[in-house]
């Protein structure tokens, strides 16, 4: 039920994000998200940020 009611806040919230926005961004900000519902998943998108981080630099 949690997690049908954050879908559906999640499609109301208004979308500010920047035009030049990072995937490493992106992808701590779904790690976030994920962190209470799926904590294994949640470290991959961390380690998957991560890892683009040391590739672009």
């Amino acid at each position: 039920m949690f997690h049908l009611l954050a879908l559906v806040a999640r499609f109301f919230r208004p979308t500010l994000q920047a035009v030049d926005a990072s995937p490493a961004a992106i992808l701590m900000q779904n790690a976030d998200s994920r962190a209470g519902l799926d904590a294994h998943h949640a470290q991959e998108l961390r380690a998957a940020a991560s890892a683009w981080l040391s590739v672009v630099r």
